[in-house]
């Protein structure tokens, strides 16, 4: 799509008069009556079962630690004592497979 300037794409010309007649006739229409029991204007929200599950998911997700110290404990122990040992091979795989 070309965007030229002010005007319209060709074919789609617009008259102004057209507009204008629009607008004056939209004048002379009567109100809307209003009624006697409005509802309250606001916004509503249905969540369905699966937000609801998702919801739900969040908040126990929310509630776990965001470091589990058993786990860091354990590979600190391991380190010292010199049990730890790495399989660099794996961590090159890995490595290259994320490129």
């Amino acid at each position: 799509m070309k965007i030229q300037g002010n005007k319209p794409p060709e074919g789609q010309e617009i008259s102004l008069n057209a507009q204008k007649i629009a607008k004056t006739e939209g004048k002379g229409k009567a109100a809307a009556p209003v009624s006697a029991n409005p509802r309250p204007s606001g916004d509503r929200v249905d969540i369905s079962g699966k937000g609801k599950e998702i919801a739900e998911l969040m908040a126990a997700i929310q509630q776990m630690p965001e470091v589990r110290n058993d786990k860091v404990k354990a590979v600190k122990e391991a380190i010292e004592s010199g049990n730890y040992h790495l399989d660099t091979k794996k961590i090159a795989q890995k490595l290259l497979e994320e490129l």
